[in-house]
């Protein structure tokens, strides 16, 4: 008889592939190294390739081993089949212990792998993710969106204080605000042009009306496994044993109604008519190939306070590009024009940090609560995460593949957010899309 461990798999060994074809294409995002969560057709489900296995149909086939899984542990059997049997979604399995979620990614890339002895009953089960209805991954209690890009902060500072673009806390705490979990949507979802108070100068008076200058927010957001217990924190050194996984999110942003509503207290309607989040989280473990130092301060940058500093803290290189597709476009075949690419590992702040900060004083944090890093900026012009930047307030406009000119967002035009990982010898991680279509106010 077969041990457990027989059935479970290094899944992040690069010379690893899949019996799933389309798995092994050196240009996808979703090699058998990546098994990303998430939930289709209100089930939680893995990514591989251009197909979809769910846990559920899995462990129908009688191919999922949940003993592998559990490593002969008894508790842990019970809580990985309460979880797969009856999780609502990817929370259920981020709750685990790491150890099992390990196990369990490792067991998946045993049943997937080109030799798995278990190939015929798992492509029964296998879905076309062509023929699968994504929603978000998880049931998400709050969102909290920061401000950790220099570049971003930087930029977008200058515009509106040219003598002093940074206020003075930026670089000793990492910024952020709560934004609304309400109105996150899965990629896919259109978002309509919301309305609300504008002022044709600085002084006012206000009006009311559709927003004009709506923009897109390239961000990488991230999902809390395990929490903490009110009053208590995370340390800095532990943070990254809190975080399950990574997406894309699209924080849809209304420019006018912001520059009128933004002082005393910061974002309220022109961030909470809609966040778009990317359907698939790639696990911590996923992208631990891809990790890097986190950012070097400046001789003159001030060093983070004691609770913020870990010299082992680490941030990952993602390359994030941003594409725009107008409805004349779509129309005539024309593809999407790519308007910005940048990297995730120019963020000032880490994920880390970011964590740590949110539960300093206390905060309990959730298992699902999303946390995003706010528009990712890099130092060229074209490595700017927004067009606010890009554009630089509309004075320089980007011009589509059919001809037209862009300062904001138009009525019809399409979002289209890419992610992906690259390193010598591992295969491509990527996150796939994170896209909305922007409708006309009703």
């Amino acid at each position: 008889m077969s041990s457990p461990n027989d059935r479970v798999l290094d899944a992040g060994l690069p010379t690893l592939r899949s019996f799933v074809a389309s798995a092994n294409d050196s240009l996808g995002d979703f090699p058998i190294q990546n098994l990303p969560f998430g939930m289709v057709d209100e089930q939680v489900a893995v990514r591989i390739g251009d197909m979809v296995l769910t846990l559920s149909d899995a462990l129908d086939s009688g191919a999922l081993d949940l003993d592998a899984i559990a490593g002969g542990d008894r508790d842990a059997r019970i809580e990985v089949e309460i979880a797969i049997v009856h999780g609502e979604n990817v929370g259920d399995i981020a709750v685990l212990p790491a150890l099992v979620r390990s196990r369990l990614r490792g067991h998946l890339a045993w049943l997937l792998a080109e030799d798995s002895p278990e190939r015929a009953r798992i492509e029964r089960v296998l879905r076309p993710v062509a023929k699968c209805v994504p929603c978000v991954p998880f049931r998400i209690g709050d969102y909290t969106d920061f401000y950790a890009s220099l570049h971003h902060a930087t930029n977008v500072g200058s515009m509106f204080r040219p003598t002093n673009p940074l206020l003075p806390n930026w670089k000793h705490i990492p910024i952020g605000y709560h934004g609304r979990a309400s109105s996150i949507v899965p990629s896919g979802t259109p978002v309509v042009r919301p309305h609300g108070q504008t002022v044709a100068s600085d002084d006012g008076p206000p009006s009311f009306g559709p927003a004009k200058l709506i923009d897109y927010e390239l961000e990488v957001g991230f999902f809390v496994a395990k929490g903490n217990a009110l009053g208590t924190t995370i340390d800095i050194k532990d943070a990254w044993k809190h975080i399950f996984g990574f997406v894309l999110v699209n924080d849809w942003s209304a420019r006018d109604i912001q520059k009128w509503e933004y002082q005393p207290l910061g974002p309220f309607l022109s961030k909470n008519f809609g966040t778009t989040v990317s359907p698939w989280v790639v696990t911590t473990e996923a992208l631990a190939p891809f990790m890097v130092p986190g950012p070097a301060r400046g001789v003159d940058d001030p060093q983070p306070l004691p609770y913020l500093t870990n010299p082992a803290d680490r941030n990952i290189d993602i390359t994030l590009e941003v594409f725009i597709e107008s409805a004349a476009m779509r129309d005539k075949g024309i593809a999407p024009t790519l308007v910005s690419r940048g990297s995730f590992r120019d963020m000032f702040w880490t994920p880390a940090q970011m964590l740590t900060h949110h539960a300093s004083n206390g905060c309990n944090m959730a298992t699902g609560d999303l946390l995003a890093s706010g528009t990712v900026s890099g130092a060229t012009k074209d490595s700017r995460g927004c067009l606010l930047e890009r554009t630089w307030r509309g004075a320089e406009p980007i011009m589509l593949g059919d001809g037209t000119e862009r300062k904001f967002l138009q009525d019809g035009d399409e979002v289209v957010m890419r992610g992906y990982c690259e390193r010598p010898g591992y295969p491509r991680i990527g996150f796939g899309e994170c896209r909305g279509v922007l409708l006309a106010a009703r």
